[in-house]
């Protein structure tokens, strides 16, 4: 089993950075707050850290008047985590939605949005991830030209990460049974869901993939349904309980872990800590190639 970090975005917010803020652009102006974070999680146990650019794609980047620093945001992004893990864990670089939407919903077509994360993807690579992570998509047709920029970019392994609703099927209404087979099918090298919704909600999404598919699975849930209390978006979901799912998930056939939304380093120690006492045998790090 291998385990990823958690939150970023949530762990920001809960340090002060309002939601209004561009994350990705703290590579740039607040390095320290990021590698102290990917720290957090090193620390926690984690297995591989993501970096900081889940947004850093030229249209997001934009929006914040960003858009011409794309490859500077992301190779910072890297840099950064590889000095954060000094070798105590891998460096995955994290892809997210463009915030725009590709045909047929929209104007941009799959070949246009190719280019426009081949773009942030050469960054990553050229900057020395070790893998990288498509997450939290919604849409297949966006995720396919995600995944279609990352294999043409470099031979690196490739985690594709849909996100679903409370029911189980994806924003556009398509069934996790659908959306593993197509990942599959466009040669993901792990097929895995991640966000929106809790464990409980994800862990029979993963059982109904593991029945589609051969490839390794991967589940990173939030830590449960955010609610308001007091002007901010609290997380109840305790470690515990996140580390009871991490075990459920294993027997399913996942074997990718992490977090999402309101996942913090106190939630991924305590996973692995449940994983270790599952599996206590472990290889270590520098003996090993990405372990996926």
């Amino acid at each position: 089993m291998v385990v990823f970090d958690g939150a970023m975005g949530t762990l920001l917010y809960s340090r002060g950075i309002d939601f209004s803020h561009c994350f990705d652009a703290l590579n740039l102006n607040q390095p320290d707050l990021i590698r102290s974070l990917h720290r957090a999680y090193v620390q926690a146990g984690a297995q591989v850290i993501e970096t900081n650019t889940f947004g850093a794609n030229r249209v997001k980047l934009e929006a914040h008047g960003f858009g011409d620093r794309v490859a500077e945001v992301n190779r910072r992004g890297v840099e950064i985590a590889r000095r954060a893990v000094r070798g105590r864990a891998f460096v995955a670089g994290s892809v997210g939605p463009l915030g725009i939407r590709i045909e047929p919903w929209g104007p941009t077509s799959e070949d246009e949005a190719r280019d426009l994360f081949r773009e942030q993807i050469e960054a990553l690579v050229e900057a020395g991830v070790e893998l990288l992570v498509l997450e939290t998509f919604s849409d297949l047709p966006e995720i396919h030209a995600a995944l279609r920029a990352a294999k043409e970019v470099a031979g690196l392994p490739v985690i594709a990460e849909m996100t679903v609703e409370e029911e189980g099927v994806s924003l556009e209404g398509v069934r996790p049974e659908w959306f593993a087979r197509k990942l599959d099918e466009w040669g993901a090298d792990v097929i895995g869901v991640n966000c929106s919704v809790g464990p409980g909600a994800l862990l029979p999404v993963v059982e109904t993939m593991a029945g589609v598919t051969e490839r390794p699975l991967s589940a990173m849930p939030n830590a449960g349904n955010p609610r308001s209390i007091e002007g901010r978006n609290i997380y109840l979901c305790s470690p515990e309980y996140l580390a009871t799912y991490a075990r459920r998930f294993t027997q399913t056939g996942a074997r990718v872990l992490g977090g999402c939304c309101g996942v913090s380093p106190e939630h991924v120690r305590a996973m692995h800590r449940a994983l270790q006492a599952a599996r206590p045998s472990t290889r270590q790090r520098e003996k090993t190639p990405v372990p996926l």
